[in-house]
């Protein structure tokens, strides 16, 4: 009897958190998923999410109206490092990406410039490989260092290849990985991803990989405490959606690790043509597919959380919606998120990688609804105070003040959560 009884207190223990629960639509009591406690969680975070959660889910019930919306950046957000990252190394790495048509790479992006485009072009030659078919970027180490230093950096040869786009609705170097998926199907960039994927998980923490001669990060590694606070969210009758600069496809393969069905993201939309993605983007309100002059970028990431969420549509779709049908809970990483994390009404979540733009608005936390938490896994050293007056950017990509709710500009941030 002392052991039977001795067992039973021990499965207790170690089962999941959960708390009774009951709404004002439901006469019965139900065991409701609650966070787990964990290290990883910085000071009141993890009891301030529990409270959102308690307060605004529907544990065991069927909510009044639309399900409140959770939304999450992907990369080093639910993951530590960058999923669209891992695929384009392992194309490049692989000889998986295609050359363009007729050898011209001013064809990959509207954004290229000519400079980066004959620099591509002499690193890549059509001698290498004709226009359509797949470059040897797994035996020419040229070629390979040239398509990392654009995607890593969007620099190649120390110049920027990219001019002349929308900073707050734009960053041509993410939307050049999605490009060069030219040529295949959706469904075989998710196969690739998740050969990535596979190599990614496999590889030790802080392992580095070789792609042309350039040294690049060969590890991903999910964050537990994200996918138990969007699993957490998911029990308690939150609609959760990932909303990712990475590509469609890449994350359909990420996404099912972390119980999220293909209807719940949105990854960067190319163009499919004939069954295969083309050099081009789907847009979003009044910007048409093709046109190419958005992504899921700060305030693209809105418009997007807007038509494919909320329903909005057009111009529209653009501007911030009414609070009432916002999103309770945002978490991001980068300035990437900046907009998004802004609209959310209940809890903004910002796991924090020193991005001046973003940290800046995070720490003035005017209305007390921002979380900071520093990286899981690796997380960054403090940084130096943030030079706010400085640390923004326009459409035209000039520096400008990070101003507050207020519209004031920001001083200098210290960085205390680290």
């Amino acid at each position: 009897m002392r052991r039977a009884a001795l067992l039973a207190a021990t499965l207790l223990t170690l089962a999941p958190a959960a708390v009774a629960c009951s709404s004002s639509n439901s006469t019965t009591s139900t065991e409701c998923r609650t966070l787990a406690a964990d290290k990883g969680w910085y000071g009141e975070n993890r009891d301030r999410l529990q409270k959102l959660i308690t307060e605004r889910g529907h544990c065991g019930t069927t909510p009044d109206g639309a399900a409140p919306v959770a939304l999450f950046d992907w990369d080093n957000t639910v993951v530590r490092n960058d999923i669209g990252s891992a695929t384009a190394y392992w194309m490049i790495r692989t000889g998986k990406i295609r050359q363009p048509a007729n050898g011209d790479w001013r064809t990959t992006s509207r954004y290229l410039g000519p400079e980066a485009a004959q620099a591509l072009a002499e690193a890549c030659p059509t001698a290498l490989a004709a226009p359509g078919t797949p470059l040897l970027t797994d035996r020419d180490t040229r070629c390979a260092d040239a398509l990392v230093a654009v995607v890593d950096d969007g620099e190649i040869g120390g110049k920027p290849a990219f001019a002349g786009y929308d900073h707050r609705r734009m960053e041509p170097a993410y939307a050049w990985v999605v490009q060069l998926m030219a040529g295949y199907t959706e469904a075989e960039i998710e196969d690739f991803a998740k050969s990535a994927r596979t190599e990614a998980l496999a590889a030790p923490e802080g392992a580095k990989q070789r792609v042309g001669t350039t040294e690049v990060a060969a590890w991903v590694r999910y964050y537990s405490q994200i996918k138990d606070l969007i699993g957490t969210l998911v029990d308690n009758g939150f609609d959760v959606r990932i909303i990712s600069a990475s590509a469609q496809p890449v994350v359909r393969a990420w996404a099912p690790e972390v119980g999220l069905a293909p209807d719940k993201l949105i990854g960067i939309r190319p163009v499919v043509a004939d069954g295969k993605i083309a050099p081009h983007l789907r847009g979003c309100g009044d910007v048409p597919d093709g046109d190419d002059s958005m992504i899921n970028y700060i305030d693209g990431k809105r418009c997007l959380v807007n038509q494919e969420v909320l329903g909005i549509s057009g111009a529209q779709a653009w501007q911030q919606a009414p609070e009432a049908r916002r999103q309770v809970l945002s978490a991001g990483d980068s300035v990437t998120d900046l907009t998004f994390l802004s609209d959310a009404t209940g809890l903004r979540l910002v796991i924090n990688r020193n991005v001046p733009e973003l940290m800046c608005t995070a720490y003035a936390d005017a209305d007390g609804t921002w979380l900071v938490n520093p990286m899981f896994i690796e997380p960054k050293p403090q940084a130096k105070p943030y030079a706010c007056a400085t640390a923004g950017t326009d459409a035209a990509g000039a520096k400008v003040p990070v101003r507050g709710a207020d519209g004031a500009p920001l001083g200098s941030v210290a960085d205390t959560v680290y």
